[in-house]
This record gives structure tokens, C-alpha cells and sequence, in this order.
């Protein structure tokens, strides 16, 4: 009966150690399917709809964009169980407040505005952007993700003001003039653990026209601390983890605009994956909101590698 007994603790004893690991792969297999297929989808109804901006009414006393896309365009290409305008979030599924990806808590953004400051105004070198804030809607998929919609009705396919800057050799615009849907999406509504990178996440839809759907997953830090090349950059996420790499402009577009989602990021220039031609790539400043590129070798940028 002693060697029973014995027997019975240290099997519970070693349950309990490896239980919570276990649990834990076992939600982030779960999260990382849902979330793949969630961006399927997704990507197939965009592709389905035609131009995304220009819907509903936005002036001094009416706001009806954000509402209007999701039910006189999103939901006729995807299934959607049920739809909540702005004062009703909560019964769509989302929560108030979240972990974000720096393990702070943040309060759900329920505004363009609130999601983005940069929205309200941008100005860089004698170029500006901004447009009218827009009221969040929610809604509940057939699938059971509760997502969060910011949208720019103003939206275009083209960068605004983009020019090539000689006294700096690079080419800029800003990237929140090509934001027309912005989502947060919780994969399992209020069950928790209502934290970015596990359950909750964003994706961003550029361009008006031949729109492009992104929905990157982010490290919690950057690659060392320091900037780098362009080449070390892209290298140093491929070494830093066979599931990592550098995202591409659009992801890391989405990545600034997303900012209150990440921490923030606290550096100025970071360093995307695409290229302008082979002397120049694509980075993001998280101090001016605005793309710009830099001179692959001569230029250096800080690294934030998202997942595969």
C-alpha cells in the first residue's frame, strides 16, 4: 500500500509540472489554426468585395462608415452571426480591456482615433495626412471570433503625398492613407486569456482598390539593441528563430498602426523585408508614422521580427 501511495505522488506530482505546459502547447496549436484560418477567410472576402472605401454616412452629426461596411459589404462575402454597433460591443464578445504584447493592460480602442493617434494628424517634411474619426462596430463570425472593425472611409490605393526626397535620397508616404479596414479579433471572445499573441490579434486591409489583408504576429522585443543593415536585419530574425522573419512593409504598417497592441515599440525606424530596388528597402518610423525607404548598406534600422 506504501509503494501505491508512493506511486500515486509522484505521478501527481510530475502531472502537475507538465500539465500547464501541455495545456499551454496544446491553446497555442489551437490559436495558431484558428488564427491561419480566420486570415483565409478573411483574405477571401476582400478579394470578393469592390472598393473599400466610401461607405455610410461620416459628418458633424452622423457616423454610420464603419457600420455600413460590415453590413452592406463585409457580410455579404463572409458569414457573420451578428453584428454591434458602437455602444454595444460587449455583446459581440469583446472585452474592455487586454493584455498586449508588452504584459500590460490596455483598454479596448473603440475609436479610429483611439486605435491610432496618427490618424488625427500627420505631418513630416512639408507633407501631412489625417482623416475624420470614425466609430468601431463588432462583430461575431460564424466561426466564433469576436472581432473589433476600425475603417477609413477616405481611404485610398495610392500613397498620399508620396515623393522622393532628395536631400535624403529615400522615397516616403504614410501608410495610414491606404488603411481602409482595420480588426482585432479575439479567437475565443471573453474566455480569455485576452492577451495579444495568444487569443487576440489584428489584421489590416490596405488599398481601396486590389486590396491587401495582413495580419502579422509579432515578437515581444527586438532583435538586440542596436541598428543594423538591411541584410543583418533580415538574417538576424532567420537566425534568431527558424519561425521568425522580417515582415514585409504592409505588415509592418499594420505593426504602427497597431501600436497600442505591441507596447508600444519604442524605437524610432524599424526595418521591413521589402525592397524598393536592390540599393533601397522599405522601413517604418514609429516617431514620424510614415514609410520611408533607406540605403540597404549605408543605412541602419532596429529589427522586430514577427512569426511565420
Amino acid at each position: 500500500m506504501a509503494e501505491i501511495l508512493l506511486s500515486l505522488t509522484i505521478i501527481g506530482v510530475v502531472a502537475a509540472i507538465t500539465l500547464p505546459s501541455l495545456t499551454g502547447n496544446i491553446n497555442e496549436r489551437t490559436w495558431n489554426t484558428q488564427r491561419k484560418a480566420l486570415y483565409a477567410r478573411m483574405s477571401q472576402a476582400i478579394a470578393l468585395m469592390p472598393a473599400l472605401n466610401g461607405y455610410g454616412t461620416l459628418d458633424d452629426a452622423t457616423d454610420t462608415a464603419a457600420e455600413t461596411f460590415i453590413t452592406s459589404g463585409l457580410a455579404k462575402v463572409l458569414k457573420i452571426n451578428n453584428i454591434c454597433d458602437n455602444e454595444h460591443l460587449k455583446d459581440c464578445g469583446i472585452v474592455t480591456s487586454f493584455t498586449n504584447l508588452a504584459a500590460s493592460q490596455e483598454t479596448m480602442p473603440t475609436t479610429l482615433y483611439e486605435l491610432s493617434s496618427w490618424f488625427r494628424n500627420i505631418s513630416y517634411s512639408g507633407s501631412s495626412y489625417s482623416t475624420k474619426n470614425t466609430k468601431a462596430v463588432a462583430f461575431e463570425t460564424q466561426n466564433g471570433e469576436s472581432i473589433v472593425a476600425f475603417y477609413n472611409q477616405s481611404c485610398r490605393t495610392e500613397y498620399l503625398n508620396q515623393e522622393t526626397l532628395t536631400q535624403f535620397g529615400n522615397t516616403f508616404g504614410f501608410p495610414e492613407s491606404t488603411m481602409c479596414v482595420n480588426f482585432i479579433y479575439d479567437l475565443n471572445g471573453t474566455k480569455g486569456p485576452n492577451t495579444v499573441g495568444k487569443d487576440i490579434g489584428f489584421m489590416t486591409i490596405f488599398n481601396a482598390t486590389d486590396s491587401t489583408v495582413v495580419a502579422p504576429v509579432p515578437a515581444n522585443k527586438d532583435i538586440g539593441n542596436s541598428m543594423v543593415s538591411h541584410s543583418i536585419g533580415i538574417s538576424s530574425c532567420k537566425n534568431s528563430d527558424l519561425d521568425n522573419r522580417l515582415p514585409n512593409i504592409d505588415e509592418l504598417s499594420s505593426m504602427l498602426i497597431n501600436n497600442l497592441l505591441l507596447g508600444p515599440m519604442q524605437q524610432e525606424n524599424y526595418w521591413s523585408s521589402s525592397s524598393l530596388n536592390s540599393d533601397y528597402g522599405w522601413g517604418v518610423s514609429f516617431k514620424y508614422g510614415e514609410r520611408a525607404t533607406g540605403h540597404k548598406i549605408n543605412h541602419v534600422r532596429y529589427v522586430r521580427c514577427v512569426k511565420r
